[in-house]
């Protein structure tokens, strides 16, 4: 049974006990890289990582060993628009997992020693990924996608405005955007759930969060069709994308049959024309990425440099295939097996129970029901993958970003 309440200082919270040995605590924030002002770009990235540098209770080694001394692990992650932290120990643990990560939200020191020191190991890890061609080329085609929007800028940001950036200014964006209201707190694996609601009271919820703040809406510009960029690498990568449907779309559910179709796996028609049939590239997939207003789905392969032109001109042809004509319904029915297992099995795991349910909780506002996924897939049509194929392979809905030897 999942369980939802609200913190006395208004977090809502999930909790889905399960037969485990363990428990994940994790908190999500609706706050990502398209919701910093002008100017600040990467510092909800850079906050990420200065939640893990201290709190009054606790230096950044204490932390570590706190979770990792008893066999746990942490992490978090930020994206467009969420950032999420978690815990997940063994479950007589349950306290401290819940404890250390609200310790870490709520108290984050944020001094300005930490902060410089920390400012240089974001800087690095950007410089880290403009050395990887295919990173590179996915933020190109992203930028390209969204030009002139906030969803076309890098989440670490860049290193003029995090040089800029103070330490009391992101104090400040924590406080507007650390909310109760824009907060979810999920807690996944083997406990009693009063016990649990108790704890998540006396760790978290006694916190008063009144502040909120209010975000501009992104204005969106054609893409822009095609980015080439030369470095000193030995092939061509190549990322090649189109603007999609938001979250909540009604065709959502036939999107990602559509994705699967063209690129998820080694059955799916790209991996099959490209590697099986052609050997043109070592892996070819693409990607569905959801947006709370629109949405990105992509393809990613990387071929040598003579070989370029002849891949993106299969992925091409391939792409006119399922404009041009409906699949069939056994193709069909095998890609919806294929997704129905996939998340079921991915569903036995903790710590990807914790982020689906924190994730769909922050997207629409409640639990939604592993069933409702599967229904969803199993009532996907011919004629809706179709009406999907349609929308996103239309002309000028199209962006290329390749990354070439010098």
């Amino acid at each position: 049974m999942i369980t939802t309440v609200k913190l006395a200082n208004g977090i809502r919270a999930v909790l889905v006990p399960c037969e485990a040995q363990s428990v994940a605590f994790g908190l999500f924030v609706g706050s990502g890289s398209r919701h910093e002002p002008k100017g600040m770009e990467g510092v909800s990235h850079f906050l990420e990582h200065m939640l893990f540098k201290g709190t009054a209770r606790r230096s950044s080694k204490a932390i570590t060993e706190a979770i990792e001394g008893r066999g746990g692990n942490f992490n978090a992650w930020t994206n467009e628009e969420s950032t999420a932290y978690f815990s997940h120990m063994p479950f007589e643990y349950l306290d401290e997992a819940v404890d250390i990560i609200s310790d870490m939200y709520l108290n984050a020191s944020i001094n300005e020693v930490e902060f410089k020191k920390e400012r240089e190991v974001v800087i690095e890890e950007i410089k880290m990924y403009s050395d990887e061609p295919d990173s590179v080329a996915m933020e190109n085609l992203q930028t390209a996608l969204f030009p002139k929007n906030r969803l076309g800028l890098p989440v670490a940001g860049n290193e003029k405005a995090l040089r800029s950036l103070t330490a009391e200014a992101m104090r400040e964006y924590k406080r507007l955007h650390y909310t109760a209201a824009n907060t979810v707190a999920v807690l996944v694996g083997r406990f009693e759930v009063d016990e649990a609601v108790k704890i998540l009271e006396k760790r978290l919820g006694f916190a008063k969060i009144v502040e909120s703040f209010k975000d501009k809406a992104d204005k969106f510009a054609p893409p822009v069709a095609d980015v080439l960029v030369k470095k000193d690498v030995q092939q061509t990568q190549i990322a090649l994308g189109f603007r999609s449907l938001p979250i909540s779309h009604k065709l959502k559910y036939a999107l990602s049959v559509f994705d699967a179709i063209m690129g998820r796996g080694m059955a799916s028609r790209l991996f099959q024309e490209v590697r099986e049939k052609r050997g043109l590239s070592y892996d070819i997939s693409s990607r569905q990425q959801f947006f709370a207003d629109t949405g990105m789905w992509t393809i990613t392969a990387g071929v040598d440099a003579a070989k370029a032109n002849k891949t993106i001109d299969v992925i091409d042809r391939e792409l006119e295939k399922i404009r041009a004509k409906k699949v069939s319904l056994k193709e069909l029915k095998r890609i919806k097996e294929f997704l129905l297992g996939n998340f079921r099995l991915s569903h036995e795991k903790i710590q990807s129970k914790l982020f689906y349910y924190g994730s769909t909780m922050l997207s629409f506002g409640r639990v939604v029901p592993i069933e409702e996924q599967i229904e969803g897939i199993r009532a996907v049509s011919v004629d809706d993958v179709a009406a999907v194929a349609e929308i996103i392979l239309k002309k000028g809905n199209r962006s290329l970003s390749r990354v070439v030897p010098k």
